[in-house]
């Protein structure tokens, strides 16, 4: 195992923890201002704010920024490859919908089940920028048992929690488990947001990566924001505790991290890694900090058995 591979694996880790620190933060603020989509316009706004900041005051990030224009006018990167920002957009909007009223811990398995699937697909069509990696029978084996970590995950919710309130009222009236279902198609559209990062970060480095990332996920996002506002209006007031604020900063971290970190260990395994990360954390908050969802047994099995399908995929690696 190299030196690279060794810091990969680390950094997923700290990506995996870092995504369910932010993923409470992001549902809290959604809770607070009774708007899950504007909590995820104030995460991507502040964490682009920091990125134009930086690249104001760095003439060499601006250069990475210059090879990505030039990458995209030559063909050497694809426009579609520019757009994981989207997918990003999309798990952050999740994460204030839906952390506050299914707990921390149910949308990290959701999450993982499909980032997992997603993964191996990602993978074997050669996505990202180590190239193809084969499907084998433990690694569908790893993401069926994955799978049903979320039903289990899903089946432990019952009622309405105190967190609803950051829940579009089309989306609390819906089925239960369609709170679970989106942070699975969340977790899907991530491990495809890592590869097509990883191929921008080849090129322009992992903060030219970051910054089109939060670009294009601020604008979708905003535009999302514009149909709530129409119909709803404003917030009727912004919360003043500053940690509520920090999601976006967090973000910018663990994607800097994983644009670097896929280069090195492929989509799946820094998926696999990042979900250690992910479920010790989800566990520890939701111990230490309950949602009004609380830590459920089966929420708790449900992360026992992603434990179960992670070391069952990553014993296909050769």
């Amino acid at each position: 195992m190299t030196g690279r591979v060794r810091i990969g694996l680390v950094f997923g880790f700290c990506i995996g923890a870092g995504v369910a620190g932010q993923g409470r933060i992001n549902g809290a603020l959604g809770a607070r201002l009774h708007d899950g989509i504007a909590a995820a316009c104030i995460s991507f706004g502040l964490g682009l704010m920091v990125l134009v900041i930086a690249f104001a005051l760095s003439r060499r990030l601006r250069a990475g920024l210059v090879r990505v224009r030039a990458a995209v006018r030559s063909g050497e990167l694809r426009a579609w490859q520019l757009l994981g920002g989207l997918c990003g957009a999309f798990f952050v909007a999740c994460q204030g919908l839906t952390v506050a009223a299914i707990g921390i811990t149910a949308f990290t398995v959701a999450v993982v089940a499909g980032q997992l699937l997603s993964s191996l697909v990602v993978d074997r069509l050669g996505l990202a920028p180590n190239g193809r990696t084969p499907v084998t029978p433990l690694r569908l084996g790893g993401a069926a048992l994955a799978l049903v970590a979320v039903v289990l995950a899903a089946t432990g919710r019952s009622g309405t929690p105190a967190g609803a309130a950051a829940v579009p009222e089309w989306l609390r009236d819906g089925p239960a488990a369609l709170l679970v279902i989106l942070p699975a198609l969340a977790g899907i559209g991530l491990a495809w947001q890592q590869a097509v990062n990883g191929r921008v970060g080849t090129v322009g480095g992992p903060f030219a990566a970051t910054l089109v990332n939060f670009g294009i996920g601020t604008i979708a996002l905003l535009a999302l924001e514009s149909l709530v506002l129409a119909r709803a209006g404003w917030p009727n007031e912004f919360p003043s505790e500053p940690w509520l604020y920090v999601g976006g900063l967090i973000g910018v971290a663990f994607i800097v991290l994983a644009a670097l970190a896929v280069q090195w260990i492929g989509v799946l395994l820094l998926g696999l890694t990042s979900v250690a990360g992910q479920l010790l954390a989800s566990i520890l908050l939701d111990l230490v900090i309950p949602t009004g969802a609380g830590l459920s047994v089966t929420a708790v099995i449900g992360c026992a058995l992603t434990f179960v399908a992670v070391v069952v995929a990553a014993r296909s690696r050769t």
